[in-house]
């Protein structure tokens, strides 16, 4: 019949406290209850920094394309060659021209900066997700010569303009005059409004016909800003970049989206490590716990221990028992913190509303942060990481008191019994 190891036995019985040493039992579980709570609050916290890094990412390239290409800085000349050529690679599923320029727009006594972007609607579906999160109006209602305009839904709700009104664009490129350089004023139509879920983009965005934009922004002989592209494989640009500077053989300025926002993606990466760290601490804290309640198990089983050696066992038995208690103390908290963690992670979408309804406050206000939703993405790779750390904090706290224990000699422990 099999039969559990000793030490497994003794390790397990000793956590069962008696009425005499409720105190260390009342430690071990705070110490439990530490490990939970600092496993479940890492693994909550990675999940969220996991999902704005997600959803930014996301959001960002669903309106912008994965790489730009120019013959200089915002300038490109023969752009359908280039087009023509980026095609030619295996990774590339879309490209399209587009012209960007600043720009403000009025409607009766309100002004606002905002970024243009002429495109070529048949074009830009390749590279951008606009026509998705279009939510009035019609992508097709771009046509040349009408200047019509798509803008944000905050930049609608700023400005106080719906689909159909006409809104007042001025142009720095203006005409030279004896007062000096006058803006081009041109009057544009809304023809539609979107909803990217990012306040940057929602209120300081329009789109236009690129015909258009070239003519509103004085662009000769059909150049554009640059030549926007998109891989199958967003996390390979690189390559895809040093391939497309050898199939051209000349000195394109390429810029892909590592680039492009790196303060944003450099700066989610940095907080999801410092708040690792700071959250690591609760779990260091916790397990440590154990070590002040080993201590005081050895001490208050001495005599047993005494008994234990005198009838044979060794002190690496001795020190096994000990370290089997500790683990099992932290292997509990380490894996209920881990249930709670992964329930808290996957349900954060309903759990936030909820709590947000309740108190009548946003934790994050769209006019603030760039995501006003808190996201969340699990990752099993974080969940067995956040574990590992647990397991090896607590083998750590238990080493110490159990090598004290092993160096308890019997005649010393039982010489006043």
């Amino acid at each position: 019949m099999f039969k559990l190891p000793v030490e497994l036995l003794l390790g397990t019985r000793y956590i069962r406290a008696k009425r005499r040493n409720g105190f260390i039992s009342f430690i071990s579980m705070s110490s439990m209850i530490g490990i939970a709570l600092g496993v479940m609050a890492l693994i909550t916290v990675m999940s969220i920094m996991n999902g704005f890094q997600h959803e930014l990412r996301e959001r960002i390239l669903g309106m912008t394309a994965h790489m730009t290409v120019s013959d200089r800085p915002s300038y490109l000349g023969d752009w359908q060659a280039t087009r023509e050529l980026a095609l030619a690679h295996p990774q590339v599923m879309g490209a399209a021209p587009n012209i960007q320029e600043q720009a403000m727009l009025s409607h009766r006594d309100r002004v606002q900066g905002v970024m243009v972007r002429g495109v070529l609607p048949e074009m830009e579906t390749y590279v951008a997700n606009i026509e998705q999160i279009l939510t009035l109006g019609s992508w097709d209602r771009l046509i040349a010569g009408e200047f019509g305009v798509i803008i944000g839904r905050d930049l609608a709700i700023n400005l106080g303009v719906a689909v159909g009104d006409q809104i007042t664009l001025l142009a720095p490129q203006g005409a030279v005059t004896p007062v000096g350089v006058v803006p081009r004023v041109k009057r544009v139509t809304v023809t539609g409004v979107f909803n990217a879920g990012m306040y940057e983009y929602d209120s300081g965005v329009v789109y236009m016909h690129l015909d258009d934009a070239s003519v509103l922004f004085r662009y000769r002989d059909g150049a554009v800003s640059g030549l926007q592209l998109k891989v199958a494989d967003m996390f390979r640009v690189f390559q895809v970049r040093r391939d497309f500077a050898s199939m051209s053989g000349e000195n394109f300025f390429i810029r892909d989206w590592t680039q492009q926002h790196a303060n944003f993606f450099k700066a989610i990466q940095l907080e999801k490590r410092m708040m690792f760290i700071v959250l690591a601490l609760i779990i260091m804290v916790a397990a440590f716990n154990i070590v002040s309640t080993m201590v005081m198990v050895v001490t208050d089983k001495q005599k047993d221990i005494a008994v234990l050696r005198t009838l044979g066992a060794t002190p690496a038995s001795i020190q096994a028992i000990f370290i089997i208690q500790g683990l099992i103390i932290g292997i509990i908290g380490a894996t209920l913190g881990l249930i709670l963690g992964v329930l808290l992670s996957l349900n954060i979408d309903v759990i936030v509303p909820f709590i947000e309804n309740l108190f009548g406050f946003e934790f994050f206000p769209a006019d603030v942060y760039y995501i006003s939703q808190v996201p969340s993405k699990l990752l099993w790779s974080d969940v067995w990481s956040v574990s590992l750390l647990a397991f090896g904090l607590t083998l750590i706290a238990t080493l110490y008191p159990a090598w004290r224990a092993s160096r308890i000699q019997p005649a010393e422990a039982l010489r006043y019994e």
